[in-house]
């Protein structure tokens, strides 16, 4: 399955972006090969619908502490705008609460992204919905299995990128790798923050890139004001993998999935003391007070690696704007050196 189901695409969004396009934004309607990452507590339904307005296509992302409620609360924004748009899930949390692929296939998305797991039984329900199938992968075997089990798209999440994931590889040739394994739509993930990364990859033969960072500062995200200084305020080097919050905070995330975090008081107290951490009530009491007293110190913000170039509050339209006006220019120019490369 290439796109929704629908009889003729059409492109959505007051920008048209047909200048900058692959097959599979094409078949799938979008005006920009650009989808923002679902994370958990940041992309929302005001994000997706600016997101799908602006020709891209908008993720709701139902993370760690996501629910049915919250689903249901955070569809209605691209719903009632008209707006394609898609739901990210992760798979470990279906297996505790199996209804969630029930309303994500009852919203109507136009593609359903399932991750962090290794098995894909989910997948035929969506595509009997008429919903195209995508999964992050971190690894070509992963990325083999994945097509094997008939997944629409695959999604090349590199080692860069923020939130959690599997730290195997890094994006460029996670990217290369599944590219020449498989011939299905991949998209590329992982510290892309700029039009020269989203150039790079797609002249690296992606169908598309799948943006976290450079939209989690957006001013429609659900991300805080605290949370939006603080990733405009980062240097790139600022980041670091950690499962120090997840124990924290109790999420169950399996320990292969650490996350990219922005570094912190918290983390810096208690980086390779997890067991001790997981044992101390007091400190995880006192964790949880802090936090909800809005303390920074105690409060974890996911970035990739792409954060250093993330300088200020920009609406997503502005963000895919900006994108795809350097990517065509950048990748006009490298056409034009190569051709007289060649003429030499």
């Amino acid at each position: 399955m290439m796109g929704p189901a629908t009889d003729t695409p059409t492109v959505h969004g007051k920008l048209h972006m047909a200048e900058l396009s692959t097959p599979w934004s094409r078949a799938m309607g979008l005006g920009a090969p650009i989808l923002n990452a679902p994370m958990g507590g940041v992309a929302g339904g005001r994000l997706a619908s600016a997101v799908s307005e602006a020709g891209g296509l908008g993720m709701i992302g139902v993370g760690s502490a996501g629910s049915v409620e919250l689903l249901e609360r955070e569809v209605t924004h691209p719903q009632v705008a008209g707006l394609p748009f898609g739901i990210g899930l992760l798979d470990w949390a279906l297996a505790r609460e199996p209804q969630l692929l029930d309303a994500a296939i009852a919203a109507s998305p136009v593609l359903i992204s399932v991750s962090f797991g290794d098995t894909w039984r989910w997948a035929e329900r969506v595509r009997e919905a008429g919903i195209v199938t995508a999964a992050q992968v971190s690894c070509v075997e992963s990325a083999r299995a994945a097509a094997d089990a008939g997944i629409d798209v695959l999604v090349a999440r590199g080692a860069e990128g923020g939130g959690h994931g599997e730290p195997a590889v890094g994006t460029l040739p996670l990217l290369e790798g599944i590219l020449e394994t498989t011939s299905i739509p991949v998209l590329a993930a992982g510290g892309i923050s700029t039009s020269r990364g989203l150039a790079a990859v797609l002249a690296a033969g992606a169908s598309g890139a799948w943006l976290g960072t450079a939209f989690a500062a957006c001013s429609e995200s659900l991300a805080s004001d605290a949370t939006r200084s603080a990733l405009i305020g980062a240097k790139d080097t600022d980041t670091v993998m950690t499962r120090v919050f997840d124990i924290a905070l109790e999420y169950p995330w399996p320990i292969k999935y650490p996350e990219r975090i922005l570094r912190n008081e918290f983390w810096e107290r208690w980086q390779g003391q997890e067991e001790q951490l997981s044992a101390d009530p007091e400190a995880l009491s006192e964790f949880k007070a802090s936090r909800a007293r809005g303390n920074l110190g105690t409060t974890h913000v996911d970035a990739g690696q792409g954060v250093g170039r993330i300088t200020q509050v920009r609406t997503a339209s502005d963000v895919v704007s900006r994108l795809c006006a350097g990517a065509v220019e950048l990748l006009g120019s490298w056409a034009s050196n190569a051709n007289w490369a060649k003429r030499s």
